[in-house]
C-alpha cells in the first residue's frame, strides 16, 4: 500500500471510531464524508436536540501534497499524536487550524 492510501485508510480509522463514540441521542446521527478523489475527509452531526437544531463538523481532514492536514478538531483527543502512534511521521502532519507562525513552534510539519 503506497503512503497516500495508508493515510486515507487512518484517517477513515480514526473518524470511523469517533463517529461510534460521540453521540447517544437518537435524533443527532454522525455523519462521516470520505472524498477520496480529492482527499477530503469530515465527521459532521446532524439532527435535533429538542427544537434545537444541531449541524457541524466535528473533524475535518485533508490530504494536501503528501501530508495530512488537521484542518479541524472539535475533540478532546490530540489527534496528531494519534496518527504518529499510528505510524505517521511528524514531518507529514500539518496542524492546519494553526496559523504558519505558530506551527514552527510544533514538532509537526509547517507546510
Amino acid at each position: 500500500m503506497d503512503k497516500i492510501e495508508k493515510y486515507r485508510q487512518l484517517i477513515k480509522q480514526v473518524l470511523s471510531e469517533h463517529a461510534h463514540i460521540s453521540i447517544d441521542e437518537d435524533t443527532v446521527k454522525p455523519q462521516l464524508i470520505f472524498d477520496s478523489e480529492n482527499d477530503h475527509y469530515q465527521l459532521a452531526f446532524v439532527g435535533w436536540e429538542g427544537d434545537k437544531r444541531v449541524f457541524g463538523p466535528m473533524m475535518h481532514f485533508d490530504i494536501i501534497q503528501g501530508k495530512i492536514w488537521i484542518q479541524y478538531n472539535g475533540t478532546e483527543e490530540a489527534v496528531a499524536e494519534r496518527l504518529v502512534k499510528l505510524g505517521v511521521p511528524a514531518s507529514d502532519i500539518v496542524i492546519g487550524f494553526h496559523s504558519p507562525f505558530k506551527r514552527q513552534f510544533t514538532p509537526y510539519a509547517v507546510e
